[in-house]
């Protein structure tokens, strides 16, 4: 009841010029019927359903909109969902009970069903003139709303400017998307320099898509990319690293990267990290970090931002590592050092968060221990918090050349053995290191002192199994 009561009232202020403008502009889009693009309505969120009947029960227009269409026509399940409506922040906060307005440079709504959310944004106006921009062009803040043909032309490729509604099942199609999803193209809306001139990070969405699809990059959308490449400078740090995940976590990671170069993109996304490309040994263990990656991400497992970003920098840190030992500085204060210059450099293209920085650090620092393996030390590592991790860094380590297989596989033995086998292990490796030694020290035998007498002095440095 105050449900309906609630919906009458805005659909007294709802506007209604978005839905006179398509019914004006009907010649103009193609729309899709099921018979054609045959979405599997299993493969649409039950939530983002919800949303959209919703809107339009209470007066509104209300799409599914942008890469959950280009994914449900190629036939894969989106992993999220946006709703595209006429009605405004306010008036989609009052429909849902657990909704809030989010963002500034757009106004959105998030709508929250348990731990899924739908993002609700607003159709707006194709009125660039009239958007907040800075000094290079990039629009800063753009809150005008206009008709659902003013939205698609303001969205970024054509097959990211599709409209479906669940209710008929209608795809509706104002840019061709759907003909270029079938050519396998990405084609900007519009004349593409001023489109990556108002926001450069859609040169690097179109590196992910076209890596994470398997397409091409129109000729003309393309050609601008490598002159204005500089223009990534002026992405704010923060919505850059979320680009970046986005790309290093799409399941296409090493492609996309690759497709980064060859468009010229990936100078100053990761400081140092062209120059580490360039290096035999640090390509070959990016390189495998990346195709692990790739492949947790086809199997449904479990991906860290921290371990990859760690393995991206990590010959960065070896390099200043080294560096700062040579001066005199000892081991592990060196690392740490190493550490803190890497990571501040990095902070000045990406905004990488604490609680990743924390975790790479653990990563990096936990290398130099997992050499030691005697005593209680390999017992107390692997209760540390980040030992999986450490351990799955150093085995890439290990199949890149960086260091002794051995090392790898005593630790993967280690980890599966039970109490005895692992005192066995630990009792290998002392007489194998033992045995290695072109001159061992005999351990001279003590001489019996008669009683009373005070005890003979042990060399330095010589110790007994008992003390350890």
């Amino acid at each position: 009841m105050i449900r309906k009561f609630i919906s009458k009232l805005l659909r007294r202020g709802a506007p209604t010029a978005p839905r006179a403008r398509l019914d004006r502009a009907a010649s103009g889009p193609v729309v899709v019927g099921h018979a054609e693009h045959r979405i599997e309505p299993r493969l649409v969120s039950s939530n983002a359903v919800r949303v959209t009947r919703t809107l339009q029960e209470a007066g509104f227009l209300a799409f599914i909109v942008g890469g959950a269409v280009r994914d449900l026509l190629l036939n894969v399940k989106p992993k999220d969902f946006d709703v595209a409506t006429n009605a405004t922040p306010e008036q989609v906060q009052h429909l849902f009970r657990r909704a809030r307005i989010i963002g500034r440079r757009f106004r959105l709504v998030h709508v929250m069903f348990g731990s899924d959310t739908i993002e609700v944004s607003t159709f707006r106006a194709n009125q660039v003139e009239n958007a907040e921009t800075d000094v290079h062009g990039r629009v800063v803040r753009d809150n005008v709303f206009g008709s659902q043909e003013d939205d698609a032309a303001r969205r970024d490729f054509t097959i990211n400017a599709l409209y479906y509604d669940p209710a008929t099942q209608n795809v509706i199609d104002y840019h061709r998307g759907v003909a270029d999803l079938r050519a396998r193209l990405i084609r900007m809306i519009g004349a593409p320099e001023r489109r990556y001139r108002e926001d450069p990070v859609r040169m690097l969405r179109a590196v992910r898509f076209a890596a994470k699809l398997g397409f091409e990059i129109e000729a003309q959308s393309r050609a601008p990319i490598a002159k204005m490449a500089d223009l990534i400078a002026n992405v704010p740090a923060a919505r850059l690293f979320d680009e970046m995940l986005k790309l290093l976590l799409s399941g296409h990671a090493l492609v996309s990267l690759e497709r980064l170069r060859a468009e010229g993109l990936h100078h100053g996304l990761l400081p140092l990290l062209d120059v580490v490309l360039e290096q035999p040994m640090g390509e070959r263990f990016i390189t495998l970090a990346l195709k692990s990656t790739d492949e947790r991400v086809r199997r449904g497992k479990a991906t860290s931002p921290s371990f990859l970003f760690a393995c991206l920098l990590w010959h960065e840190v070896l390099k200043h590592w080294e560096e700062i030992k040579g001066r005199g500085e000892l081991s592990m204060p060196a690392l740490s050092l190493a550490m803190d210059r890497v990571l501040d450099a990095q902070t000045e293209a990406l905004a990488i968060q604490r609680r990743f920085a924390a975790d790479m650090r653990e990563i990096w620092g936990l290398q130099p221990r997992l050499e030691r393996r005697v005593g209680r030390a390999p017992y107390r590592l692997l209760e540390h918090l980040r030992f999986r991790a450490g351990y799955d860094f150093l085995l890439l380590r290990c199949e890149a050349g960086e260091c002794d297989a051995a090392l790898g596989q005593w630790w993967t033995r280690f980890i599966e053995a039970d109490a005895n086998a692992r005192l066995q292990l630990q009792t290998e490796l002392q007489s194998t290191s033992t045995g290695s030694s072109a001159n061992p020290k005999r351990r001279r035998r003590r001489k019996r002192r008669a009683e009373g007498a005070p005890a003979a002095p042990t060399e330095q440095g010589e110790d007994s199994s008992e003390d350890r």
